[in-house]
């Protein structure tokens, strides 16, 4: 799954399973291109919001 995010803005979570150390629980992988989604895309939606005003 990791290799399936190289250069892409989407978040992947998979393997979702119930946390049995916890009731109300759930343990998962999240999976993103960080250069993509934590710095290009998120310098591209703060100019956005500044833009709009």
């Amino acid at each position: 799954m990791p290799w399936d995010v190289d250069e892409t803005v989407e978040t992947f979570v998979g393997r979702i399973r119930e946390d049995f150390s916890h009731p109300k629980g759930l343990t998962f992988w999240v999976v993103a291109d960080n250069l993509n989604k934590g710095a290009a895309l998120n310098s591209i939606q703060i100019a956005e919001v500044l833009e709009a005003g």
